[in-house]
């Protein structure tokens, strides 16, 4: 199988990469770059093709990267004070509306 050939990839993994690639494009990424970094994001994800190929079974593509953050986050704040929590809300609050009055032409 030549390098880049697409043809061991779910309709499933092709449709999440077409999805990926347009969100890169619609921040200004090339057509190039976005195919690129969305078969890359998909093999993080998905570890390769799914399709079964020879004496093989497809593999299940559960649980990628993309979907393991609610697991291991909200450790780390729930052990902060209250105050510092605030303090932080009120830092990022600012920034955003800095941002929102910088980027408004």
């Amino acid at each position: 199988m030549p390098r880049g050939d697409k043809s061991k990839y779910s309709d499933k993994q092709e449709r999440k990469a077409d999805h990926i690639a347009e969100g890169y494009e619609k921040r200004g990424v090339s057509e190039k770059e976005s195919e690129r970094r969305a078969w890359a994001t998909v093999n993080k994800d998905d570890g390769g093709g799914k399709k079964e190929g020879g004496s093989g079974r497809g593999k299940h593509t559960g649980k990628p990267a993309a979907h393991k953050g609610g697991k291991s986050g909200g450790e780390a704040s729930a052990s902060r004070s209250a105050a510092s929590r605030s303090e932080s809300a009120k830092k990022a609050a600012a920034t955003r509306k800095r941002n929102v009055e910088h980027h408004a032409h």
